[in-house]
């Protein structure tokens, strides 16, 4: 296979050969130098990431039940204005996340040359496009241009007619994250069965990353505007309904739960982070919980009296949370348009709750943030208890505002209980792990070299990729020419690191280029493109393989770039 990055190309063979003379601007390393310095990776599926997942089903689901159920109440009970509103933000998010998932699904199942084969699930060969190089299977049973005609063409053809007809149904239907949940249980229970042999570890990651992205935008899109409304709408009529009661719960479960298991599915997908325990989840999310709730009641008693000022508040508030946030200068997203729209969803996020977007320690700018907000519900609250109707006793008002201090002291209580008793990088000390400790929120790589560990080139030896490279264009794109950046690289195990551990033994996808820094995602979880090679290479290797990023002695800042396959 021949695959390009950046105008790059690199030949990759099967796993039981060699690969083929690299362009001398790769990066040479040992046996030892190969293997992994994190050891975090490839956290084998348990029964309670099937319950987890099923859990997250029901929450979907109850979700989406109470608000239609809602809604059809308040059309019953004449309330044509609630009505609306309360269906408007159940069907226009739930449709724009069906929207992006039937992109990431069109995206996946068409294959690199430009047609609905589905790159991931053939087997027989991946070219890139306008490569003369292929990947191809070895022994007598390769497949052939005779063995794609006929009755298996057919076949084939027939299957991705289904396949299309049958996503589309779904996401018009709007059960498109209905079907990566049950996908990725199937994934997750194969991959129980199978262990290594059964190439389905990076699509269970890639499947669980794209769920819980999904999820994280349509609860901040849907659950969070909803649970301020029904609030409001509470408030405003000094009354409670049952279903009201019940949407408004199911909304607020469901911002709490999104928000942990986005946490702790990004730990779980980098091997440079130690995993998320199901008690530091629980934890997280019943710190969520308390604090959102707190929030949204301050936000629903305000914009009960005062609804122009609370749009002008909300506004301001996300501006200046999305301002900060582009100043800290993340590192998200695959270019510079893509990470300024990623910043301002994640200042929505910010209206109602902490995200921690940066690499780093964090305390100094979480503290700030919730000295920020608790000086907000206080001034929101104080004005609706000022300013409230004639209608609302005091006795009632007083209930109200205890209801918020006390459901924010509970949420710092837990975030407190998080961070010092729950937190990955707390309780379990570098010893148990083997790694050195954190050093202002950078991960060391190693504390000790091997004795036949040769050093790493000192860092201008290293080919960094600039910040724009031109894309190849006829037929140039099928050429390797030397000193070109070497993207992916594919080598079997030799008979020494045989010997030393189990981890070893995979085979290793090198991609060179610096890892993104955490709290981002990895570039092969974002990048699609990427996605594609790595689940060709799994497919077609003896066992799962294991990613490996350039290793840098000193963390420099990634630099932008883009991947074309």
């Amino acid at each position: 296979m021949a695959a390009k990055s950046d105008g790059a190309a690199v030949s990759v063979q099967n796993t039981d050969n060699l690969v083929a003379p690299p362009p001398r601007s790769i990066i040479a390393a040992k046996p030892d130098q190969d293997a992994s310095p994190y050891p975090y990776a490839s956290k084998p599926y348990s029964l309670l990431d099937c319950y987890w997942v099923m859990c997250a089903l029901f929450v979907f689901f109850s979700d989406v039940a109470t608000d239609l159920w809602l809604a059809a109440d308040y059309y019953l009970r004449r309330d044509y204005w609630w009505f609306g509103l309360t269906l408007v933000f159940v069907v226009v998010p739930s449709t724009v996340v069906q929207v992006l998932s039937f992109r990431w699904f069109v995206y996946d199942y068409t294959d690199i040359s430009g047609s609905s084969s589905g790159a991931v699930g053939d087997e027989c060969n991946f070219s890139t496009k306008g490569s003369a190089n292929t990947y191809e299977k070895r022994g007598g049973d390769g497949c052939s241009s005779a063995g794609l005609a006929g009755t298996g063409s057919e076949t084939r053809r027939c299957c991705r007619v289904c396949m299309w007809f049958f996503q589309s149904t779904l996401h018009i239907l709007q059960l498109g994250q209905v079907w990566r949940y049950v996908h990725a249980l199937y994934l997750g229970a194969q991959s129980r069965w199978l262990g290594n042999r059964g190439h389905f570890h990076w699509r269970l990651m890639f499947e669980c990353a794209d769920i819980t992205m999904l999820r994280l935008l349509e609860a901040f899109l849907k659950n969070a505007p909803q649970l301020v409304l029904q609030l409001s709408i509470i408030i405003h009529a000094n009354r409670v309904l049952p279903l009201q009661g019940l949407s408004a719960s199911a909304s607020l479960v469901s911002l709490a739960w999104m928000i942990a298991s986005y946490q702790k599915t990004l730990r779980d997908s980098r091997d440079d982070k130690l995993p998320l325990s199901y008690k530091a989840v629980i934890v997280q999310m019943l710190w969520h919980f308390f604090t959102i709730g707190a929030r949204t009641i301050a936000f629903a008693l305000f914009a009960s009296v005062f609804q122009l000022y609370f749009g002008i508040f909300i506004v301001s508030h996300w501006c200046l949370m999305t301002f900060w946030i582009i100043q800290g200068e993340t590192d998200f997203c695959m270019s510079k348009w893509e990470e300024i729209i990623y910043n301002m969803v994640v200042g929505i996020i910010y209206i109602f709750c902490w995200f921690n977007v940066k690499e780093g320690r964090a305390r100094f700018s979480m503290w700030l943030y919730y000295t920020v907000t608790l000086v907000e519900n206080v001034s929101l609250t104080a004005a609706w208890y000022l300013y409230r109707g004639p209608n609302t006793s005091d006795f009632y008002a007083l209930i109200v505002v205890c209801v918020v201090v006390c459901s924010y002291a509970l949420g710092i209580f837990f975030m407190l209980g998080y961070y010092c008793l729950l937190h990955p990088d707390g309780p379990v000390s570098a010893a148990q792990w083997g790694v050195c400790v954190e050093d202002g929120g950078l991960m060391v790589e190693s504390c000790v070299t091997p004795a036949d560990a040769s050093p790493l080139p000192p860092p201008d030896m290293l080919t960094s990729p600039p910040r724009t490279l031109s894309r190849t264009a006829g037929a140039d794109r099928g050429e390797v020419v030397p000193g070109d950046l070497v993207v992916f690289q594919v080598r079997s195990t030799s008979p020494a690191m045989a010997l030393r551990t189990l981890r070893t033994e995979q085979p290793v996808i090198r991609i060179d280029l610096p890892r993104k820094r955490y709290p981002a995602w990895d570039a092969h979880f974002i990048d699609r493109r990427l996605r594609k090679t790595i689940l060709v290479l799994e497919n077609t290797s003896p066992v799962t393989p294991r990613i490996q990023y350039r290793s840098l002695r000193n963390p420099k800042e990634v630099m932008e770039y883009e991947t074309t396959v």
